[in-house]
């Protein structure tokens, strides 16, 4: 049922429920002050995902504001059009694919930005390089199950390979940075790619054209922004240019990359994978990911550090009470115009 959403003010006085979606590792209560939220509004926090568009409509249905973390629970327009009392809508980051539907439902919508910091997923991607190379989760497994040496493969050296960067923005910048106090060449592509640019970053540009990438690096490192243009970049032609026992790694968005041609080449055990972001998350218990070798996996804790976390809560708690206060601040503006 489509219920409008007359979107009525209540900026001149309490939220009566606000939201605070999405805390799956539960940081948020202790990581910043809520005391002052708190004191004009009731706070409920949820800490488990949606099991579906209903669930959501079902447990949000009498809430106000709704403060989520980035892009973990969808929010498409028929779950909007179910909640009609909500006013104000809070997402960390700055961009998610729901916000433009949700402002034209007439809901104020403010984001946090992105955390000012690309240090936190940079940094996360360096761990899943060096965990893939040097095989560090299988000697993890090995010795805590009565194992050693004899249950681990040798791992690879860095120095002296070459680390191809898909998209050099500022996350893929610093990895760069990384790679190069490795030892490690760096090339990369992306659309806008020039040589003034890869100059800047310390890299090499492989051309117009990202295949030669694929076929110069040991490791490739994706840092691109997911969006038609860009969903399945990484499909079955570009992993068979990657070397016998080459490194992907995925911090950016699962999507980039075709799940299933990466899967047939994971089990065809010709190159590694290093894994921090999913086309389903949380990631289905049967997912064949899980059981795949050659695969390290983490649970999209590339921007889940205590300093981010304490970042976007404090910006949300700044959004809702300026919000209430009648002066909205940090507005999110659809591209469009809407």
């Amino acid at each position: 049922m489509n219920i409008h959403n007359d979107n009525q003010d209540i900026s001149s006085g309490p939220i009566a429920r606000v939201a605070v979606l999405d805390d799956w590792q539960g940081i948020a209560e202790q990581c910043v002050d809520w005391s002052p939220l708190r004191q004009q509004a009731e706070i409920v926090f949820f800490h488990r995902p949606f099991a579906s568009a209903s669930e959501v409509i079902a447990s949000l249905v009498d809430f106000d504001a709704i403060l989520a973390m980035r892009e973990r629970t969808a929010f498409p327009e028929n779950v909007i059009a179910n909640l009609p009392r909500l006013k104000f809508f809070n997402m960390t980051g700055r961009r998610a694919p729901c916000l433009d539907a949700i402002v034209r439902r007439g809901v104020t919508v403010s984001t946090t930005g992105g955390g000012g910091n690309s240090a936190d997923t940079a940094e996360h991607t360096l761990g899943l390089i060096l965990a893939a190379a040097r095989r560090i989760p299988e000697g993890d497994t090995a010795i805590k199950h009565g194992a050693f040496q004899e249950k681990v493969e040798p791992g690879h050296r860095l120095e002296g390979k070459t680390l191809g960067i898909l998209g050099l923005g500022k996350i893929g910048g610093r990895v760069a940075g990384y790679a190069r106090a490795l030892g490690m060449n760096v090339i990369a592509w992306s659309r806008s790619m020039t040589p003034d640019k890869a100059a800047a970053a310390g890299v090499e540009a492989v051309g117009t054209n990202a295949d030669a990438l694929f076929e110069q690096a040991d490791v490739v490192s994706i840092h691109l922004v997911l969006s038609p243009q860009t969903q399945g970049i990484v499909g079955r032609a570009q992993l068979a240019r990657l070397r016998k026992g080459a490194i992907l790694v995925n911090t950016s968005r699962g999507p980039l990359i075709d799940e299933e041609a990466l899967l047939e080449a994971l089990n065809e055990r010709r190159i590694q994978a290093a894994l921090d972001v999913f086309n389903e998350e949380p990631m289905p218990p049967d997912h064949p990911l899980r059981t795949a070798p050659n695969v390290v996996l983490t649970p999209h804790l590339g921007y889940g550090t205590y300093e981010n976390y304490e970042t976007f809560y404090r910006s949300s708690i700044e959004n809702t009470l300026a919000f209430l206060s009648g002066a909205p601040i940090r507005l999110y503006v659809p591209e469009s115009g809407a």
